[in-house]
């Protein structure tokens, strides 16, 4: 088996950054660490460079350089802080490069990564919602690859097959359907922060387990896989699968459907990036199919979970229509979290901050891919705001 030698992990301390380092761990794979960046937390960000004696470790927040260099004085790795920082770390000799950091700040390092020719183990939505053209163009050109960590596309990554690409029918997607599969609307309207970060199958960060409540991350998983697969939108379907064990399913046109299947484990994923087209022998858990519930399977519900069909829409819309709708998600989700507005006005929040941004608010008129998804992003969280803040406003007397 021949395995990249140098790795890099940005978002280390994260979900899917300490699932990464555990992988390895667990595999006792051979390595050498790169680098690692994480955002804020600079306690696990130095025991992971202290295990790993990674080059370089870097961390986003500026103000917490002097508490890194102190918790690393004396162990050679160097410490580094600050947003450049962790793009000039991405851009690193690294041969493969987990991109895990959330959010928009993921975007910059992914596209470094992709232009240093790294194979690029991709855990950052934004990197293709903000700029997927440009990062698979980028991928491409550098001679590198992008290889994705979702469960579901990592699913259609391994089950699509190159050379039956052009008779495939539909991809689709599976969705656990989240902690509110069951509500009604009016329950919904009165849901906590605390019931919708309740994900029944897996461990997620606060937003994505929001998004998975809302299905809004479903609608950018669908916007996702019609970028990486080159799939028309009317070709990217869900379904709702609530066991998590069907990852998803590749149909194609002459009436057969290939499924990818196992438990919920995202170091399964990781393990498939990190050794395509190997397979690494970790300890992991097999599925048990025979000792598993029954596999059930139901159509989305459009009318209690609208977020679905509002990302459908703009992938339809195209532009920078998904850059918008992400950004108008984020700062809806935080609203509901900080309980300034309701569950059901996350999906409300985003709709109509597409519908007050026009055409021309959605075009992409920078040729740099990130300064011009930066530009559409910080207009989009301003509308987005300013809805929010409507919301809030108190009722004329």
């Amino acid at each position: 088996m021949s395995l990249p030698r140098k790795v890099s992990v940005l978002g280390s301390t994260g979900s899917i950054g300490v699932s990464t380092l555990d992988l390895f761990a667990q595999a006792k794979v051979d390595l050498e660490v790169v680098a690692l960046a994480a955002g804020r937390n600079v306690e696990r960000l130095a025991d992971q460079a202290l295990r790993w004696r990674p080059q370089v470790a870097v961390i986003e927040d500026e103000t917490l350089l002097s508490a890194l260099r102190a918790r690393l004085a004396g162990s050679g790795i160097e410490a580094a802080a600050g947003a450049q920082a962790v793009i000039d770390a991405a851009a690193m000799d690294a041969q493969w490069v987990m991109s895990a950091i959330v959010g928009f700040a993921g975007l910059a390092p992914t596209l470094a990564a992709a232009r240093s020719g790294a194979i690029v183990a991709l855990a950052n939505k934004e990197s293709l919602i903000c700029a997927g053209p440009a990062l698979l163009r980028t991928a491409r050109l550098a001679g590198g690859m992008i290889i994705p960590v979702d469960s579901e596309h990592s699913a259609i990554f391994q089950v699509l097959e190159p050379s039956n690409a052009g008779r495939v029918a539909r991809l689709i997607l599976t969705a656990s359907g989240g902690p509110f599969r069951g509500w009604t609307r009016e329950q919904m309207s009165r849901a906590t922060p605390e019931q919708a970060l309740a994900h029944p199958n897996w461990s997620m960060g606060a937003r994505i387990s929001i998004d998975s409540a809302t299905m809004m991350n479903k609608g950018l998983e669908v916007i996702e896989a019609a970028y990486l697969f080159a799939m028309p939108p009317e070709r990217v379907d869900v379904i709702i699968h609530p066991q998590s064990i069907v990852h998803s399913l590749v149909e194609y046109a002459d009436g057969s459907t290939l499924a990818q299947l196992g438990p919920p484990d995202m170091r399964a994923p990781i393990a498939c990036a990190f050794a395509w087209p190997d397979r690494l022998p970790w300890p992991a858990k097999p599925l048990d199919l025979a000792g598993s519930s029954p596999l059930t399977f139901e159509e989305p519900d459009l009318e209690r979970f609208p977020a679905l069909r509002i990302a459908k829409a703009a992938l339809a819309a195209g532009g920078g229509a998904p850059a918008a709708m992400n950004a108008a998600d984020e700062i809806a989700v935080a609203a509901f979290l900080e309980r300034r507005v309701g569950f059901l006005d996350i999906a409300a929040i985003v709709s109509e901050t597409l519908e007050r941004m026009d055409r021309q608010n959605l075009l992409n008129r920078n040729d740099d891919p990130v300064e011009g998804a930066r530009a559409l992003d910080a207009t989009a969280r301003r509308v987005a705001k300013d809805v929010v803040g409507g919301l809030m406003a108190p009722a004329p007397a």
